[in-house]
């Protein structure tokens, strides 16, 4: 069943309407692998992975930060994928119309809420884009090193696919020396633990 006419209450409706659309989330299916190799990760997984490792690495945020608006981040910053669907990182032609394919998608999804919350998460969206808060820095540090864990789990499953090179990696791993230092190390670790393995390419 699709009807939802009987909740006279508009704002709930919109709420449910966009809660039942983000629901799509879970079919999104990203690049990389589960961590035991089974199959691959949606965007709902993710979401909610990158919300729990941002919880059990505050700590090691170069800034204090708020740590309730970075769970925030996290579980939104990939809803517009819903439309948008999910670029690869190292897709360089794909990345091209990205943030235009982006910004339609959050304008439409939401636009589905009343004005204030859909204000709200889409500030939150904004914020995490940009990259200039102690909170998305934090945000995009562990948003980069989730993927980097997984990959590293599953013999460099999409390095292997996208032809990806260890400088590509560390250029987009930045963000994690500078916002996270105090795990720099295993990015570090990781791609020279890959190399000598032969499943990263120099």
């Amino acid at each position: 069943m699709t009807d939802f006419t009987f909740i006279k209450n508009e704002k709930i409706h919109n709420q449910i309407k966009f809660a039942i659309t983000i629901d799509e989330m879970k079919n999104i299916f990203r690049r990389n692998l589960l961590a035991d190799g089974s199959r691959r990760e949606n965007d709902a997984e993710h979401s909610w992975h990158l919300a729990m490792l941002a919880m059990l690495l505050e700590e090691y945020s170069a800034e204090k930060v708020d740590i309730e608006r970075v769970l925030k981040i996290a579980l939104i910053h990939d809803l517009i994928e819903v439309y948008a669907g999910d670029t690869f990182a190292y897709d360089a032609k794909g990345n091209e119309d990205k943030h235009e394919r982006e910004i339609q998608a959050a304008e439409k999804l939401f636009g589905m809420l009343d004005p204030d919350q859909g204000t709200e998460i889409r500030e939150l969206w904004d914020e995490f884009e940009a990259m200039e808060t102690a909170e998305s820095k934090y945000a995009n540090a562990i948003d980069r090193i989730q993927p980097l864990i997984l990959n590293y789990l599953t013999d460099g499953h999409t390095w292997k696919m996208g032809d990806v090179t260890s400088d590509k990696i560390y250029k987009r791993m930045d963000i994690i020396r500078t916002a996270t230092p105090e795990l720099w190390h295993i990015v570090e670790g990781i791609i020279n633990t890959s190399i000598k393995a032969g499943i990263l390419k120099p």
